[in-house]
């Protein structure tokens, strides 16, 4: 699908060449509504993802994919290009993710949370219709897919960042290095313990 194509962004690709960005970030400047909506097909599922790893439950997720791309829309036009497009996307991600786990923190230490409220019956959903189709599939591929899950959300929150921005939304060191605002040797260094705390989480749940 080719798209529109204005300014030489072309319009439904999966995401902007390098080339590109430049042009792209001069429509998003501009105010151009149909580069914003091209911007929010290539990151939402991307971004809800990585904040679904952060936060409680897909509602928390939701309302800070929110937050997210009010940020982006009021932020871009201070947007100069010291880091990529992608990174400055992901770093204001992570930010607002973080911010809303804290909050969500504080809370939960002054008021009751219920159980439910946390984890939404995972038999709603698109899921549910998988396991109508393929039901024995289904359930496995949901079981160990839960497994997985439990097992990053028991990390502590430095080496779950990394080992999500790393091992499921696939960015390079160095650009969980300019996301993070740290050291690429640090971002390494997180990775190498994140992955062994999670194997250790992973054997754990097969024993």
């Amino acid at each position: 699908m080719g798209g529109a194509r204005t300014v030489g962004v072309t319009f439904g690709r999966a995401v902007p060449a390098v080339g590109e960005e430049a042009a792209l970030v001069a429509e998003l400047q501009a105010g151009s509504e149909e580069a914003f909506a091209y911007l929010l097909g290539v990151y939402q599922h991307p971004i809800f993802d990585l904040v679904s790893h952060i936060v409680e439950g897909p509602a928390d997720a939701a309302d800070v994919l929110q937050d997210v791309f009010l940020k982006i829309y009021r932020g871009v036009g201070n947007f100069h290009g010291e880091s990529s497009l992608k990174t400055w996307i992901y770093r204001i991600a992570v930010h607002e993710a973080l911010n809303h786990r804290r909050g969500f923190l504080r809370r939960l230490r002054r008021e009751p949370v219920s159980l439910d409220a946390m984890h939404p019956n995972p038999r709603s959903g698109p899921a549910a219709q998988n396991c109508l189709d393929t039901p024995y599939a289904a359930a496995e591929q949901a079981e160990r897919q839960e497994i997985v899950r439990n097992a990053l959300a028991s990390l502590p929150q430095p080496f779950r960042t990394v080992v999500v921005l790393r091992e499921i939304e696939g960015l390079t060191y160095e650009e969980i290095a300019e996301v993070l605002g740290t050291a690429t040797g640090t971002v390494k260094s997180r990775l190498m313990r994140g992955r062994e705390l999670l194997r250790r989480k992973l054997c754990g749940y097969r024993d």
